[in-house]
């Protein structure tokens, strides 16, 4: 479970600026922010026992995100959703061409919702999988907030309704100055306010569903240690540069670190 809230075509100095959460167990291995290997083009933390990602992106200017969809029956043989964002990542397809040609196999995976965009052409597209029964959909995201989590995109869940009017309120104190991008992760993205039970979407369990309620998750579960494993920012600005920073749980606690760099345009 993840979620994200991000600004898009709506600032002054950044036409794109994302905090995202990623929620997982403590045991599952997680390599945190770096460039990968095998030519070193795409940067971001990356999933040690599938391989996938939740957010990376690319000297290019290419980037793509993902949140499971909550839910409670599972395909008994997935393919991996953690490998979507990788696969836009390393193809040469615009968004919409991408999206439109996953949607042809996208039943073969549990509830997923993927961003994928261009920044160098400054196109983003939403693509889900859900509900079933309608196939998914696939829709230009506009210009303003919007805040991802377990269900559509800028579905009004409790903790997505807080943390859009969070975004939103220190964005305008910044105004048109440029944001401390890790003072905005520390202040927004380590909310551990749980909600009341009456207003929580009851999908899963009651008890489930109150601790996974908050923006930060913290929780002792049956499988073991479940929560935030890592927070991060990713911001564009108006010159071409992309900084991605990463605070993210290790063995040895939490690390930090931040990776800047100008965008590579391309002739596509």
């Amino acid at each position: 479970m993840c979620i994200a809230v991000f600004i898009w075509q709506d600032h002054p100095i950044y036409p794109f600026l994302l905090l995202l959460n990623r929620d997982e167990y403590h045991t599952r291995p997680t390599k945190p922010l770096a460039w990968w290997e095998g030519g070193g083009h795409i940067l971001g933390g990356r999933d040690g026992l599938a391989g996938g990602t939740w957010l990376a992106c690319t000297r290019d200017g290419r980037v793509a995100f993902l949140t499971n969809v909550r839910e409670l029956q599972s395909l008994p043989q997935p393919k991996s959703r953690g490998h979507l964002p990788v696969r836009f990542l390393e193809s040469k397809k615009d968004p919409y061409e991408f999206a439109e040609e996953l949607m042809k196999e996208a039943d073969q995976y549990n509830g997923f919702n993927l961003i994928v965009a261009d920044l160098c052409s400054m196109t983003m597209v939403y693509v889900t999988n859900r509900p079933k029964e309608g196939n998914g959909s696939i829709m230009e995201v506009s210009p303003g907030i919007h805040v991802l989590s377990n269900a559509r995109l800028d579905s009004p869940w409790p903790k997505s309704e807080r943390l859009r009017h969070s975004f939103k309120e220190l964005l305008d104190l910044y105004g048109d100055a440029e944001v401390a991008v890790a003072e905005m992760v520390e202040k927004l993205m380590r909310d551990t306010i749980r909600d009341d039970e009456s207003v929580l979407p009851h999908i899963y369990p009651a008890e489930k569903e109150y601790y996974l309620s908050s923006i930060f998750v913290e929780a002792e579960t049956p499988s073991g240690r479940y929560g935030t494993r890592s927070s991060s920012a990713l911001s564009f600005t108006t010159s071409g540069e992309l900084s991605f920073h990463e605070t993210s749980l290790q063995e040895e606690g939490w690390e930090e670190q931040t990776v800047t760099y100008q965008i590579e345009k391309t002739n596509k």
